[in-house]
């Protein structure tokens, strides 16, 4: 399979490069061998690998729930005394998910040979992330490394407490969405043939909204093999539209603006930005450092934007508050001015945390109401799809009894 690596040399210089490994694994070691640290792979995109990326979601890596209760256990055992090959030893036997397993025990062994936890977390980037790898580099330079796994395990609590009420909320939209296309493929290929043959006997001129959805029948009917083939090309197309940079600033637009689900996603990411920028102030990296790692994690490409453009500016010497106050439809007020009374009396990461609190309160008590918001929008927009399927196949016939 061919591989894009990217990968450090002993001077640190960042290489990046294509080559053929049977699996990850092997190519860590081939260029180990060369003297190179591997930091990143991924298979050469194609279809085939986007589906088979699809099928090991989240079982070829790790869920945000697994790595926090790795860091929270390691916190555990290095603060009873344990040394951290044995912490992971008995990690990799607690581990469920083979990918998972095999992951702690490279790192234990790249620790026995001399290799910093960190160094080791290196090659794994892209299952633990920035923000786990930064904060642990924070712990080993200040020695306090305990400290920033409970941070670690605590901001992934709240992440994954976030996103399973924002799923939570979501979920019955989804259902009810699902549920109609479902009814509306079944009607196209039983319901809407029987009433096409009627309009064929009783040659009725039929209208446009009409002539669609019959036009819509004869594909799923009679060309399911294309249709579905259309149907996987339209996602691999949205795949790779998503993926790129234009794509996720196009759409992290689009969400912000949308009328129920904008301001949730703001306060949402503010409260995740918040939250991860005060543990790696609190863990001891540089203002700059902390809100590259920040924009990393953030979901939305506007906020990540907002924050890439505040770290230059910073390094101008302009204060953090005042580069927030060129955004305000991302930042309110509230956060803005929190800010910079941090800045003013050197209380920066304990403001930020009170502001991770404000916000996460307040996608809390949002997400319980979301369900009422969203309920009549759905139930308006499933009377919309029926009222247009049921004027545009019934119609044509109150018009021909009309003509009689």
């Amino acid at each position: 399979m061919l591989y894009r690596y990217t990968a450090i040399d002993r001077a640190g210089v960042t290489q990046k490069g294509e080559r053929e490994s049977p699996d990850e694994k092997t190519l860590s070691r081939t260029l180990r061998g060369e003297g190179l640290l591997l930091t990143a792979a991924a298979a050469a995109s194609s279809p085939l690998a986007f589906f088979a990326r699809l099928a090991r979601f989240q079982i070829g890596g790790a869920s945000l729930f697994e790595r926090m209760i790795f860091a929270r256990n390691l916190a555990v055992m290095i603060g009873a005394g344990l040394s951290m090959t044995r912490a992971l030893e008995a990690q990799e036997e607690q581990a469920r998910a083979k990918r998972f397993k095999e992951i702690v025990r490279q790192i234990r062994e790249n620790i026995l040979a001399g290799v910093s936890f960190a160094e080791s977390l290196e090659p794994h980037r892209k299952v633990f992330g920035d923000f786990f790898i930064h904060m642990v580099e924070a712990g080993e330079a200040s020695g306090k490394l305990e400290g920033s796994l409970k941070l670690l395990a605590r901001q992934m609590k709240r992440d994954h407490d976030l996103r399973a009420k924002v799923r939570g909320a979501m979920m019955y939209p989804m259902i009810v969405m699902i549920a109609l296309i479902g009814i509306g493929v079944l009607m196209l290929i039983y319901v809407v043939p029987t009433l096409t043959q009627t309009f064929q006997e009783m040659k009725i001129d039929l209208p446009l909204s009409t002539r669609v959805i019959i036009y819509a029948s004869d594909l799923a009917k009679n060309y399911i093999l294309v249709a579905l083939g259309l149907v996987v090309a339209c996602i691999y197309a949205s795949y790779l539209f998503v993926r790129s940079d234009r794509g996720k600033r196009l759409i992290g637009a689009v969400f912000i603006r949308l009328p129920v689900f904008g301001p949730l996603i703001k306060k949402l990411n503010i409260a995740r930005m918040s939250r991860t920028l005060a543990s790696l102030i609190t863990a001891g990296l540089p203002i700059t450092r902390s809100l590259d790692v920040t924009g990393r994690v953030l979901g939305n490409a506007k906020f990540r934007d907002s924050l890439a453009f505040a770290v230059t500016e910073i390094e101008r010497g302009r204060p953090f508050s005042e580069i927030l106050r060129i955004s305000p439809h991302l930042y309110p007020p509230l956060v803005i001015q929190m800010i910079s009374v941090g800045e003013e009396t050197g209380t920066l990461s304990r403001m930020l945390l009170r502001i991770a609190l404000f916000f996460e309160e307040d996608v809390n008590n949002t997400t319980k109401n979301l369900s009422s918001i969203v309920e009549p929008i759905m139930m308006v927009a499933i009377g919309a799809v029926v009222g247009f399927f049921a004027i545009s196949m019934i119609q044509p016939l109150y018009s021909s009894l009309a003509g009689l």
